[in-house]
């Protein structure tokens, strides 16, 4: 499951999808992340260097995780378009390292070399008028009605093995607090998007 931060800057005429970074730049993103979170728990003044590589577009927002194994320890994104990853990457390190969900139980300075990174940079969210055209594993979703909002990454479909229906209905009761069936209702607003996704994992 995750948690995220939601934004109103949404605009959905721009269609444009999410920028191919190269491996140089994913690498240096999950540095970027790494030593942004151990200078955040070692309580250790600004003061590193944000990628060197030019990463140029505009991006539909990013989500950091902590894993530890294949147990989540924090996950928070943001939706807010940007053309700044480094600011942004930062920023979500630092909310995802106090996620909500595990108050009780922080992510330790100890602990973090034992943890991977992952990052998840977005498209912008588009509205559908057919939330059954999403395909598990390509799309995520937000769900929002009223003032109650939940998403799921693409990749969640896949690791529980969800269908589109499971996942739409899903993301209503587990992340958004609405009945099972509201992604139905005319009046919830479903938005797709894509994301890329690149772990510590990958560069072994």
């Amino acid at each position: 499951m995750r948690a995220a931060v939601f934004s109103d800057r949404w605009d959905s005429d721009v269609s444009e999808p999410c920028k191919t970074l190269s491996d140089q730049n994913r690498r240096e993103l999950l540095q970027w992340a790494r030593e942004t979170a151990r200078r955040i728990l070692e309580k250790a003044p600004p003061g590193c260097q944000p990628p060197s590589s030019r990463i140029d577009g505009r991006f539909g927002g990013a989500f950091v995780t902590f894993w530890s194994g294949r147990d989540l320890r924090g996950c928070v994104g943001t939706f807010a378009p940007t053309s700044d990853l480094a600011a942004t990457i930062a920023e979500v390190t630092r909310l995802s390292l106090a996620d909500r969900r595990f108050e009780g139980d922080p992510i330790t300075e100890a602990e973090l070399p034992n943890l991977k990174i992952e990052i998840s940079i977005l498209t912008d969210p588009q509205p559908t008028p057919d939330p059954l055209s999403l395909e598990p594993g390509t799309h995520g979703i937000i769900v929002r009605r009223g003032g109650r909002s939940g998403c799921f990454l693409p990749r969640v479909a896949s690791e529980r093995g969800w269908s589109a229906a499971q996942f739409l209905s899903n993301c209503c009761t587990m992340k958004a607090g609405l009945p099972a069936d509201a992604w139905r209702d005319s009046e919830t607003e479903v938005l797709l998007f894509t994301a890329d996704s690149f772990g510590e994992s990958d560069f072994r």
